[in-house]
């Protein structure tokens, strides 16, 4: 059902984590895909240095030169997996400036940065393409001493919707994925070695376990595959039902 045979997809932040995971379904359901880290010492086991960016989205211009890179890579792109980001939170009485410039830059500017390039290499060349947006649960729903992040991801929720609509009439869909708790590299210290919180975590959750990255890579090429040709502007959840539930799974006696 899902042969992206012919398609040309970057991910970005697909060194590891949810973005690698979504890079690998692409790349084994037969589309040329892209992956990118900050590093090129983070390149993934069997991707070829050809297909692989290494690029700081912090530094100045880089979304640019990745989205200039990725056409002169595929000229034939067609497919965003705008993934890159992280955590750099601290508790809000003690968040400084630089904590909260580097969160919004990196979550935020650069990802709006490079899916405006790209966009605007798709209207150049007159090509219909998709943009899927990796935002988070956190972007409507707060989490404690979590206040860049939270903005971050809902800054990434508008921007979704905004896009979307912007970019209707020049055939370029733009949806959204947002995680609940996946256990990634980022999230991997609060989850390693700590049973009962691994447990509290899975009782929240109505389907009883936490995500895995892999739970995130199909919804991904759905958006992105012409069964969603009618979808743009929303956002899809993938938590395992935990900001449905009011109280999670009960204990049974």
């Amino acid at each position: 059902m899902f042969n992206n045979s012919g398609k040309s997809v970057l991910v970005t932040g697909s060194s590891q984590g949810i973005g690698h995971a979504i890079a690998r379904l692409f790349q084994d359901s037969g589309a040329d895909v892209l992956y990118h880290g900050r590093r090129d010492g983070e390149r993934p086991s069997g991707v070829e240095s050809s297909r692989y960016l290494a690029q700081d989205f912090l530094e100045e211009g880089c979304p640019e030169k990745v989205i200039q890179q990725a056409f002169e890579t595929f000229p034939a792109l067609d497919t965003l997996i705008a993934n890159a980001g992280s955590y750099f939170d601290q508790p809000f009485l003690e968040l400084d400036r630089a904590s909260w410039d580097r969160t919004i830059r990196l979550n935020l500017e650069a990802n709006m940065i490079i899916c405006q390039e790209f966009a605007r290499r798709l209207v150049d060349l007159g090509r219909r393409g998709s943009i899927t947006i990796i935002s988070s649960t956190n972007a409507f729903q707060a989490e404690r001493d979590s206040v860049a992040y939270d903005v971050s991801k809902g800054g990434l929720k508008m921007l979704t919707r905004s896009l979307a609509v912007s970019l209707a009439d020049y055939g370029i869909r733009v949806n959204a994925v947002a995680p609940g708790l996946i256990e990634t590299p980022m999230t991997r210290s609060t989850l390693v070695g700590k049973a009962e919180i691994v447990r509290e975590y899975e009782r929240s959750i109505p389907m009883g376990r936490i995500g895995k990255p892999e739970d995130c890579a199909g919804a991904c090429l759905f958006l992105a595959s012409d069964f969603a040709d009618y979808i743009t502007g929303h956002t899809v959840v993938v938590d395992g039902g935990l900001t449905v539930s009011q109280i999670g799974r009960m204990p049974v006696e």
